[in-house]
């Protein structure tokens, strides 16, 4: 009987040893993911980059990178004059031109600009004269301007004074512009052109 007792003993624990490696595989959870599902499917490449970039948020565009468009820095526009000069730099002719600045270029240096650009039939008396730099001192109100001349922008006596005039009505048509400081080279000098006394700074 003891015997008969222990057999019946070892045949339930086989029993139940056999019941516990034949649990029912467990079912993949509801919510699995994208990523999960594309890893069953043998999404492979691109398609598991795409999968991978939709879980963290990111959107790709055609480019494979997202467009950003950066705008241009507002700009303002302004018709102001400007003074050229006939072939016989007898006098000086007025002419209208629209400028366009923003906050990394000056209307001043806008107005100089068209100041240098001649047009048919007229000459511009600073074509060739080469603009260093220019700061406009709100607090004084005077525009500093400094310049190199390389020899083909000099001038006979002249064509200096009409130079030194068509840059003082260019520039004075500014309300705000109360004095021009002209220098050449970093230095004040006493002539730009040696004809020309210059004042240091010019007035209205």
């Amino acid at each position: 009987m003891r015997r008969i007792a222990v057999l019946l003993v070892m045949v339930a624990l086989l029993g139940v040893a056999a019941g516990c490696g034949s649990k029912p595989t467990a079912s993949p959870p509801a919510n699995e993911t994208a990523l999960d599902a594309a890893l069953s499917s043998g999404a492979q490449g691109n398609d598991l980059q795409e999968v991978q970039g939709s879980e963290n948020g990111e959107v790709e565009t055609g480019d494979g990178a997202a467009n950003v468009n950066t705008p241009d820095p507002a700009s303002e526009k302004q018709t102001i004059q400007v003074y050229l000069t006939d072939n016989d730099l007898m006098d000086l002719k007025q002419k209208s031109r629209e400028i366009e600045y923003t906050a990394d270029r000056s209307k001043y240096e806008s107005a100089f600009a068209a100041l240098q650009t001649a047009e048919d039939g007229l000459l511009s008396l600073w074509e060739k004269v080469v603009l260093n730099t220019m700061k406009f001192d709100a607090a004084s109100g005077q525009l500093n301007l400094d310049i190199s001349l390389p020899d083909e922008a000099r001038l006979g006596a002249g064509g200096e004074s009409l130079a030194i005039e068509a840059l003082k009505k260019t520039m004075f048509q500014f309300d705000e512009v109360k004095q021009i400081q002209l220098t050449l080279d970093g230095e004040p000098v006493e002539s730009l052109m040696g004809h020309v006394d210059l004042e240091h700074p010019m007035s209205r």
